[in-house]
C-alpha cells in the first residue's frame, strides 16, 4: 500500500477519456468519424491535463492566469485541493457562466475587453502584470502559469494524450482539431506523425484567426488584422477559446507536423452543434462543433472507410448564454437552426442527409 502514489480524486480522474464513434455521421459520410471525449475530464475539458502539468512545473501559493475560462476552471479546482489562492483574468467575449463557475470554485476574477496580444490590456498581459505586482508586494509568492508559452502544456499532450489516443485507435488516417494555446494539436499531432507519417494532421481555424494562413501560406495573418480595419477590441468569432494571431511556444513545437488547415465559419458551427444534438445526442460547445465540421470536411477528402478523429473539447452547458442562446446568435447576424430546417453545409449535399 505504501508504494501506491496517492493523488486527489480530481487528479485521479484526469485523462483516459473515451473515444466514441459518431455512428449517424459516420454512416452518412461513409467514413468512420470518432471523437475523443475530453469533455469528460473532471473539469469538463482537456485543459485539466495541461493545467495539472503546468501547475506542477511552477511553485507558488498564488496562481494567476489569463484564460478564456477552461484552463482557469481546471486551475481553480486544483488550487482548492492544495489550499492555494487563484486569480483569473478573462476576456469579455466568453459565456458568463464560466465566470460564475470560477467564482464558485473560489477564484478571484477580472474581466477585460478582448484585444490583440500586442495590446497591454490583453487578458494574458493583464494577468502577467498582476502576478508581477503580487510578487512586488511580497505577501505571498505568485506564479503566472502562462498556458500559451509554458511548454508543459505541449509535453502533457505529447507524452500522455497522444499515446492514449494511439492505443485507442492505431488505424486512424487523420487527426483534426482547432488550436487554442496550440498545446493539444501540437502535442498529439507530433506524436501521431512520429508514430506513422501518413496520418494527416489538420488544423481547424475560426474567423479572425491567423493560423489558417500560417499553415497554408507560411504567414500568420488574418484579414481582420489589416491596419485600416484593425480594431482595438476584436470580436471576430463566437467560438470561445480557439484561434490565435501568433505562433505560441506550444504550437511551435508541432507546427511543422500539421499538414493543412481548414477555415470554419460561425454559422457552420452553430448548424453542426444543433445537428449533433439531434442526431448523435451530444450537446457540445462552439469549438467542439467547429472540430466536427472540420473532421467531416477532411473525411470527405479521404477514401471511403477512412478513420478520422477529432476532439470534443467541452459540453454545451458552458455556452448557454452565448452559443446556445437564440437571441445572441441572431444578434451576430446568424440563423438559429430551430427557426428553420438547417443542415450543416458540410453534409447537406450528401444523399440522405435531409431525411435525418
Amino acid at each position: 500500500m505504501n508504494d501506491i502514489a496517492i493523488v486527489s480524486a480530481y487528479e485521479a480522474l484526469i485523462g483516459n477519456t473515451p473515444l466514441v464513434k459518431l455512428s449517424t455521421l459516420s454512416r452518412l459520410v461513409g467514413r468512420s468519424v470518432y471523437v475523443k471525449m475530453e469533455s469528460l475530464n473532471p473539469g469538463g475539458t482537456g485543459k485539466d491535463r495541461a493545467a495539472l502539468a503546468m501547475r506542477r512545473s511552477k511553485t507558488g501559493g498564488l496562481v494567476v492566469e489569463g484564460t478564456s475560462g477552461s484552463t482557469g476552471i481546471a486551475l481553480a479546482s486544483l488550487c482548492q485541493r492544495r489550499g492555494h489562492a487563484c486569480v483569473v483574468v478573462l476576456p469579455d467575449d466568453q459565456a458568463s457562466e464560466k465566470q460564475r463557475i470560477l467564482e464558485a470554485l473560489g477564484a478571484e476574477t477580472y474581466v477585460v475587453s478582448n484585444a490583440a496580444i500586442a495590446n497591454p490590456n490583453h487578458y494574458v498581459n493583464v494577468a502577467r502584470r498582476l502576478a508581477v505586482r503580487a510578487n512586488e508586494l511580497g505577501t505571498v509568492r505568485a506564479v503566472f502559469i502562462d498556458q500559451f508559452e509554458n511548454v508543459s502544456n505541449f509535453d502533457t499532450h505529447y507524452e500522455q494524450t497522444g499515446p492514449e489516443l494511439w492505443r485507442q485507435c492505431k488505424n486512424l488516417d487523420a487527426f483534426v482539431m482547432s488550436s487554442g494555446t496550440g498545446g493539444t494539436i501540437a502535442g498529439i499531432g507530433r506524436f501521431l506523425k512520429e508514430k506513422h507519417v501518413s496520418v494527416k494532421v489538420v488544423l481547424v481555424d475560426p474567423p479572425g484567426s491567423a493560423l489558417y494562413h500560417k499553415i497554408q501560406h507560411g504567414v500568420a495573418f488574418a484579414n481582420q488584422q489589416r491596419e485600416r480595419e484593425l480594431k482595438r477590441h476584436r470580436y471576430d468569432t463566437l467560438a470561445e477559446g480557439i484561434g490565435l494571431d501568433r505562433v505560441t511556444n506550444n504550437l511551435a513545437l508541432g507546427v511543422d507536423f500539421i499538414d493543412s488547415a481548414i477555415r470554419v465559419m460561425d454559422q457552420e458551427a452553430v448548424d453542426m452543434a444543433h445537428w449533433l444534438l439531434a442526431n448523435e445526442g451530444l450537446w457540445v460547445g462552439s469549438s467542439s462543433a467547429m472540430n466536427v465540421v472540420g473532421a467531416v470536411r477532411v473525411a470527405l477528402q479521404l477514401p471511403s472507410k477512412s478513420t478520422i478523429v477529432t476532439i470534443i473539447c467541452d459540453a454545451g452547458q458552458r455556452h448557454v448564454t452565448r452559443f446556445w442562446n437564440r437571441d445572441f446568435i441572431l444578434s451576430r447576424g446568424l440563423e438559429w437552426p430551430g427557426d428553420c430546417e438547417r443542415i450543416p453545409g458540410c453534409i447537406q449535399n450528401i444523399e440522405g442527409s435531409a431525411a435525418l
